[in-house]
C-alpha cells in the first residue's frame, strides 16, 4: 500500500512520512479490498491501515487537517454503515489484532481493537476462557466492545462491555490515554456504550470468563405462524435460566416468513443438562430440523474469512423491547407478513446483562428482554420505516450497532436523558470540535431543537 498513488490528496494535504506506506487510495491495488464493509459500499478518499497507537495519532491528525468524513474501522462488519464513507478518511485498525492472555488466574486478557471475535475465541479457548461476543466470528472487537456487545454468552456473563476493565484511548487532540475505573473514569464510562463518540479505542484489557465448553444447538422451525413462534420463543426465553442465551432469525419469503432458525448456547458441558434446558425451545413451533453439540466456544464463533464487498446492502431498524409478549409478537410478525421486512433477528438479553445498574456504563438499557433488528432491501426502505413506527410503540430503546436510520433523533432512543446529558458533558470535554461525528453523534446541537437533557 503506497500513498504516492493518491497525488491529488497528497498535493493538498501531504501525508506524514510514517503514514505513506500505510495509505491506500483510489487506483491502488488494495483499494477494492479496503473501501467497503461487509454490509455497505463506500468510496473513501483514503484508507489508513494503522499498526500502532502512534500511527493512529498521526492518522487522526491528518484526517483532521483534510476535513470531511472520518470513519474508524475495526473488523469491518459494519451493519450500521459507520465504518466506511464517501470522500473521507477511514482509519483501519485491522492490523492491530493482537490477543494475549496476561494472567490466566485473574482471567485478564489483552485484546487489540482490530482483532475479530473469531480470533479472540480461538486464542482463549485453549486456556478454557471466553469473552461473550456476537454471533459472527468476522465481527471486529472495537465496534462491538464500545457499543455494548449482545452475545451468545450474554445472559450468563453480561454484555461484552461488562468484561472491559481498562482500555487505551486516542483522544481527538492526539493524547494516548490508559483509562480504567481510577484513571480518566469519565472516558472509561463513555467508551462502554458510546466509545465512538469520545475517542478511538485501540486496545482493551478484559476479564474473560471460565468456559471450558458449551452446548450449542441449532433449531429450524416451521415459521408459517410467525406470531405464535415469536410469542412462544419469548415465553421459553423468559422462563429459561441464565445459562441459556438464544438468538432467533426469521427469514421472509414473498410477503411471509419462509423459515426460522435459532442458535442457542447453554453454558454447560453436561449433555443431560443441556438437553433438559433446550427442550422448551423444541416445543415453541413445529421443528424442521435440530442439531446440538458440546464444543468449545471457538467452534460457535468462527470466522468465514470472506472479503468485505458491501454485498449485504441492506437497511435495518433496531429496537430493544421489555418483553416478547403476544402483542409485540404480532407487530413483529406483521413486518414479514406485510412485506416490509425480509428478515427479523431477535437476541436475548436479561440475566447477567440486567444485573448491572443502568448508570454503570453508557449502555443504560439494563431492563429490556430482547434486541430486535429488522432487515430489508434499500428499495423497500420507506415501507420498513413506516411499519417500524408501530414497533416503536412496543420498544424501550435501541441498539446502535444494528441501526441504519440516520435521523439524529435516534440518539434519544439509544440513550436515556440522564445518560445523554452525561455523555454530552464528556463529549464537550474530550471532543469539543466534534471530530468523531460520523458515529451517531451525541454532541449538543446534533439533534436540532433538542434541549441538553433530551
Amino acid at each position: 500500500m503506497n500513498g504516492s498513488r493518491t497525488p491529488t490528496a497528497r498535493a493538498a494535504h501531504p501525508l506524514p512520512d510514517r503514514l505513506r506506506d500505510l495509505a491506500t487510495g483510489p487506483g491502488d491495488p488494495d483499494y477494492q479490498r479496503l473501501r467497503h464493509t461487509y454490509s455497505h459500499r463506500g468510496s473513501p478518499a483514503l484508507v489508513l491501515a494503522v499498526e500502532t497507537d502512534e500511527d493512529v495519532v498521526a492518522a487522526l491528525a491528518h484526517a483532521r487537517e483534510r476535513g470531511g468524513p472520518l470513519s474508524v474501522r475495526s473488523g469491518g462488519h459494519g451493519i450500521s454503515s459507520r465504518s466506511t464513507n464517501d470522500g473521507g478518511v477511514v482509519i483501519d485498525l485491522s492490523s492491530m489484532h493482537a490477543v494475549e492472555v496476561l494472567d490466566r488466574e485473574q482471567r485478564l486478557v489483552r485484546v487489540q481493537a482490530g482483532a475479530t471475535w473469531g480470533e479472540v475465541a480461538t486464542q482463549l479457548a485453549p486456556h478454557g476462557l471466553a469473552i461473550t461476543s456476537g454471533d459472527s466470528g468476522d465481527v471486529g472487537v472495537g465496534g462491538l466492545a464500545t457499543t455494548g456487545g449482545i452475545g451468545l454468552l450474554g445472559r450468563r456473563f453480561g454484555l461484552t462491555i461488562d468484561h472491559v476493565v481498562g482500555a487505551t484511548v486516542v483522544t481527538a487532540d492526539g493524547q494516548v490515554l490508559q483509562v480504567d475505573a481510577d484513571h480518566h473514569p469519565d472516558l472509561f464510562w463513555a467508551i462502554r456504550g458510546a466509545g465512538g463518540n469520545v475517542g478511538i479505542v485501540t486496545e482493551f484489557t478484559m476479564r474473560a470468563a471460565v468456559v471450558p465448553a458449551v452446548a450449542h444447538a441449532t433449531l429450524a422451525y416451521d415459521a408459517r405462524d410467525a406470531a405464535a413462534l415469536l410469542a412462544g420463543w419469548g415465553a421459553a426465553m423468559a422462563s429459561a435460566p441464565r445459562d441459556v442465551t438464544g438468538f432467533l432469525y426469521l427469514f421472509g419469503g414473498g410477503g411471509g416468513p419462509a423459515s426460522a432458525m435459532a442458535s442457542i448456547v447453554v453454558t454447560t458441558a453436561d449433555a443431560d443438562t443441556a438437553q433438559r434446558l433446550l427442550e422448551p425451545f423444541a416445543q415453541v413451533a413445529p421443528l424442521q430440523g435440530a442439531r446440538a453439540t458440546l464444543a468449545r466456544y471457538d467452534a460457535v464463533v468462527q470466522r468465514s474469512g470472506a472479503p468485505h464487498t458491501g454485498s449485504g446492502g441492506s437497511v435495518t431498524r433496531s429496537a430493544l423491547v421489555p418483553a416478547l409478549d403476544t402483542a409485540t409478537a404480532r407487530v413483529l410478525a406483521g413486518l414479514l407478513d406485510g412485506g416490509a421486512a425480509d428478515g427479523i433477528q431477535l437476541r436475548a438479553l436479561g440475566g447477567a446483562i440486567n444485573d448491572v445498574p443502568a448508570e454503570a456504563t453508557a449502555f443504560a438499557h439494563r431492563q429490556q428482554a430482547f434486541s430486535v433488528m429488522a432487515v430489508t432491501s434499500p428499495a423497500r426502505r420507506a415501507d420498513l420505516w413506516a411499519a417500524w413506527e408501530e414497533v416503536r410503540d412496543h420498544a424501550d430503546g435501541l441498539y446502535l450497532s444494528f441501526e441504519t436510520d440516520d435521523d439524529p433523533r435516534r440518539i434519544m432512543d439509544a440513550f436515556p436523558p440522564a445518560t445523554l446529558t452525561r455523555l454530552r458533558r464528556i463529549k464537550a470535554r474530550w471532543d469539543p470540535d466534534d471530530v468523531f461525528s460520523h458515529n451517531f453523534d451525541v454532541a449538543l446541537g446534533a439533534v436540532p431543537g433538542a434541549p441538553e437533557g433530551s
